[in-house]
């Protein structure tokens, strides 16, 4: 059975309380999963992000049992995906991988594992034939992920990062791969940073809304100038120039209701005391999402 991780699917989602957010686990990466936990919990924040690295080197188990005896609920897994590679060795790697991922997120009691697609292949310009990579892939694990309640969640970044990790751009580009597959096995992640400047993004929302594929949604900013290394270049909530309570409302007019999860990599906020960060956000989150 499919695990419901729909932060405050049961209580109440009124306009400034904290009952959807959850916190990806890079915005405060200088916490540890248990002080992550416990400031999560002094906070009233029901959600968490993790991120495989730190859960295994924790322990899957672990990490399972300190979620929980902290009450939270771990609302998404990144990351699988990277299935791009055209050398056999690597795809084998990549699928075997991936249903380790499964294996994590089902321990976890997650049902949405966050897949970034990979970039182009060494010496390859065909990003056509990169994104049917992406969906071969999905072919061979959606039934095992099926078997594990984990649904596929396939992440359209930036078109900046398409030549090194992610050939799948555009929401439309993403729902495009997630439709050939049942909408209870894949799904799409909408992240504000990466999609506000596209201006497909509503008619494409109103299209995931329709089939229900809409697997997590993820708060950023943009801020200008970007930092050298972009990747780790995304604004606090507020900081920048993403219309975020204008992004939720959309995403929640097209039947989304589940968890609204705060993904901030950026260096400034790993510097300062996590608890501080995580007031900052909870602060942000009522001021400028709802």
């Amino acid at each position: 059975m499919t695990t419901d991780n729909r932060v405050g699917a049961h209580g109440p989602t009124g306009a400034g309380d904290l009952a959807r957010l959850s916190i990806n686990q890079q915005t405060v990466r200088q916490l540890s999963i248990p002080q992550l936990a416990r400031c999560c919990r002094a906070l009233g924040i029901p959600g968490v992000g993790l991120w495989r690295s730190p859960v295994q080197a924790c322990g899957v188990r672990r990490v399972a049992q300190v979620v929980r005896d902290a009450g939270l609920t771990v609302t998404s897994l990144c990351r699988g995906g990277f299935f791009t590679a055209s050398d056999p060795g690597q795809w084998d790697a990549a699928l075997a991988d991936n249903r380790t991922a499964i294996d994590e997120a089902a321990a976890l009691g997650t049902n949405t594992l966050v897949l970034v697609s990979g970039g182009l292949p060494t010496g390859s310009k065909d990003l056509v034939a990169a994104r049917e990579r992406v969906a071969e892939a999905l072919g061979q694990l959606v039934p095992y992920a099926t078997e594990h309640g984990v649904r596929l969640a396939i992440e359209p970044l930036h078109p900046m990062f398409a030549s090194d990790r992610c050939v799948v751009s555009t929401l439309c580009q993403a729902l495009d791969l997630a439709e050939r597959f049942p909408a209870e096995h894949v799904g799409v992640v909408v992240d504000t940073y990466h999609l506000w400047w596209d201006e497909q993004v509503p008619g494409q929302l109103a299209r995931a809304g329709r089939s229900g594929r809409i697997a997590a949604f993820q708060l950023a900013d943009w801020i200008t100038p970007l930092p050298e290394g972009s990747l780790l270049g995304r604004g606090q909530l507020g900081d920048g120039c993403v219309d975020l309570r204008g992004f939720r409302e959309r995403v929640d007019a097209v039947g989304y209701s589940g968890p609204v999860e705060v993904e901030v990599f950026n260096p400034g906020l790993w510097h300062r005391p996590g608890m501080e960060v995580l007031e900052e956000v909870a602060e942000r989150y009522r001021e400028h999402v709802w």
